[in-house]
């Protein structure tokens, strides 16, 4: 016999369903979804009273209605309110509105009042009968969806206000030290409904840029479950075992040492260390190392894969792009092969648009355990790839990668001798340096090492911004530089042409410096291409037989080619900052002299914003990158150093790392102490936070 169904559950209503889409599921989750501003509906104004410009409510009479059709269709109001008359003018209404706003009713409208030698006017204001009592608090204005409307998410909210457990989580130490941080001693309680329903009284402009005492203490209970959940995954994962690597005397470290065709910088030479005893320990590694463009990170990765190599153990090498997985490729061949080959070993490649046959011999390969170290780019973690024995896992730009990917890559490895957990040692690399309020909010659960020194014999690069009037002169600056025999990259931000973005596409730029340089090879590189065409023009870019290379943004990362001595940024104002810095260290890698061209195209008639010029700016003012990373976090807020990092765990909703450091370092002092002493609370508080995210942080 069949068990009965289960009944039917009612199906969401259309609100009901933004709601979730929103992530307002439970009460907790609706009592911590702020206004984003407020409506002052306290007050009615009369209108001899009022200013220009100012938003008012106002109550009065009908007294005459029409439609006019100059210059469109518009429904004019006239409304008396015994000190003045005024204009109500609606371009969208409907029939409900005429019916409601019929002459002798008695409305209250809400809006910015307008002046104009025909009179004073609200335009498209909000509108009710009068009547019933004016609220005592300001009416809260929610971030929402077109589904979701403002009176039913206000209702929404104000039900879960009451429902909610808002039970102190910090404990009375905690509160304590909190005070001496944030002014006035609010309770989680007090602070929500004050910022939900805040008094007519109140200073909008504090409540507005958060810098409210009630605002304060929201900020400070973020940023603390934040670094909870980062302590508690770091607890986690120094609970777990991974395979121990040390480093001996002569072994093949050493050996990579002497077949380098150069010495390592000071900072290269510390960094390796760090990374070395950490790999020598049974506790997984999690370290991020971060150096500016062309600081040698490859060269550190290669030492830390020599390491495991040399103990018996794979290391695999994932990149985000095909053409910068090759680059790493390249060198690590040169370096490590002649090394591994009296040992019976290889370095093999994998990447998605390998032929079938070849693939295939990799993962024999791989399954094996003859490759004992494995480059490529996300195809290093589909299933079907085996290790034999996986014990470092090297992630280069790693913000380009998905919580999925790098979780993936953790998990190939099996069980030790005794049938306990394993999993590989973790090194992840960047190139976009990341400011110290980041890495202590958001990589806090990493070890961080920095590559802070550019090796010997990297020329500075001078930074120009030009506007694109000046193109020719930049075409003829390329011919001059070509003739010297050196390289030029050029980028495009867009690959064809969009109605939206009337941009100069790359195939077209590519056409008019082909005609403007004859005899010149000029080269073509979008993401379009199929790989092979990609490394077709790689190769002879590499090479020296192209002079120019017209490219999208795909040359952003690892592409090395010492004898590029120019770089041209086509509507340099598209850019992020950290993606301009990034593209202009493809230049400057050897002794000839490089510059990099922001180009900006103004908009018509017009100026750039604001932030397109900071960010201009700030690359023609500095080439260090933390200072750089520092610029970009204030113009821009973290969403670019963390990538896909993040994903399933939000970013900060209310606190900002550029203003609330204070709160920062309260948190981080607060976290572990909490952790040790009051666990119970802990854990309370990082549910009533992340609910189900924190399980990304560990990633």
């Amino acid at each position: 016999m069949t068990a009965p169904a289960p009944a039917d559950r009612k199906p969401l209503s259309a609100p009901q369903k933004a709601m979730h889409k929103l992530g307002l599921v439970r009460d907790i989750d609706l009592a911590l979804h702020l206004p984003l501003r407020y409506e002052d509906e306290t007050r009615i104004v009369k209108l001899r009273d009022a200013r220009d410009g100012q938003m008012v409510q106002i109550e009065g009479t009908v007294t005459d209605v029409e439609i006019t059709y100059r210059p469109r269709r518009q429904l004019l109001v006239t409304l008396d309110d015994g000190s003045d008359t005024c204009t109500l003018r609606f371009f969208s209404f409907y029939p409900s509105h005429q019916k409601t706003l019929a002459v002798g009713a008695r409305i209250r409208a809400r809006g910015e009042l307008r002046g104009g030698f025909v009179g004073r006017t609200l335009l498209h204001p909000a509108f009710k009968l009068a009547g019933g009592e004016l609220p005592d608090a300001l009416t809260p204005v929610y971030p929402t969806s077109a589904q979701l409307p403002q009176p039913y998410l206000r209702k929404a909210v104000a039900g879960a206000l009451g429902r909610a457990d808002l039970s102190e989580t910090l404990p009375p130490e905690l509160l304590r030290s909190l005070g001496e941080v944030v002014r006035g001693s609010w309770t989680l309680r007090q602070a929500l409904q004050y910022l939900h329903h805040p008094g007519p009284d109140v200073s909008l402009d504090a409540l507005e840029d958060r810098s409210h005492p009630a605002w304060q203490r929201l900020k400070a209970e973020e940023l603390l479950a934040q670094q909870l959940a980062q302590f508690t995954a770091k607890r986690e994962r120094d609970a777990l075992r991974a395979p121990a690597l040390p480093t001996r005397a002569g072994g093949l470290p050493e050996q990579l040492l002497g077949v380098l065709p150069f010495g390592l910088t000071a900072a290269q030479r510390r960094v390796s260390e760090e990374i070395a005893r950490d790999l020598s320990r049974t506790v997984p590694m999690h370290r991020l190392l971060q150096g500016d463009v062309g600081s040698g990170k490859t060269v550190v990765a290669a030492q830390a894969a020599a390491i495991a190599i040399d103990t018996g153990w794979q290391c695999a090498l994932m990149a985000p792009t095909e053409i910068l997985a090759e680059q790493h490729f390249g060198k690590l061949v040169g370096w490590l092969e002649p090394l591994l080959a009296p040992l019976g070993k290889r370095v093999a490649w994998l990447t998605g648009s390998q032929k079938k046959k070849q693939r295939q011999e990799m993962l024999d390969l791989i399954a094996s355990g003859e490759a004992a170290l494995v480059v490529g780019t996300h195809a290093v973690i589909q299933d079907q790839v085996q290790f034999k024995n996986l014990a470092l896992a090297l992630i280069d730009e790693q913000h380009r990668f998905g919580v999925a990917q790098r979780l993936a890559l953790r998990s190939k490895l099996g069980a030790d001798d005794q049938g306990a957990a394993q999993e590989p040692h973790l090194l992840m690399m960047t190139a976009t340096p990341i400011p110290r309020t980041l890495a202590m909010s958001y990589y806090a659960d990493l070890d961080v090492s920095t590559i802070d020194e550019l090796p010997p014999g990297r020329t500075p690069i001078v930074t120009k911004v030009v506007s694109d009037s000046r193109r020719a002169e930049v075409i003829e600056r390329i011919r001059a530089q070509v003739a010297q025999g050196r390289q030029v990259y050029w980028v495009c931000p867009l690959i064809e042409e969009s109605e939206a973005l009337d941009l100069s596409n790359a195939t077209a730029t590519h056409a008019e410096l082909s005609e403007a340089l004859p005899g010149v090879l000029v080269g073509l590189l979008h993401s379009r291409m199929a790989p092979a065409e990609k490394k077709a023009v790689m190769s002879m870019f590499s090479g020296g037989q192209m002079g120019v290379l017209v490219s999208t943004t795909v040359i952003e990362v690892g592409v090395d080619v010492p004898n590029a001595s120019l770089m041209v940024i086509e509507h340099a104002e598209r850019f992020g900052l950290s993606q301009l810095h990034q593209l202009r260290g493809r230049v400057g890698r050897g002794a000839a002299a490089s510059a990099c061209v922001l180009m900006y195209t103004p908009p018509d008639g017009g100026r750039l914003g604001e932030t397109a010029r900071e960010r201009l700016r700030a690359m023609a003012e500095t080439n260090d990158g933390f200072e750089i990373a520092r610029r970009d976090l204030e113009i821009r807020g973290p969403g670019e150093f963390l990538g896909a990092r993040q994903s399933g765990a939000p970013l900060l909703r209310f606190a900002d790392l550029a203003t609330d450091g204070h709160l920062l370092d309260w948190a981080r002092e607060a976290a572990p102490w909490m952790l040790a002493h009051r666990p119970v609370q802990a854990e309370q508080h990082i549910a009533r936070w992340l609910g189900t995210r924190s399980a990304y942080l560990k990633a």
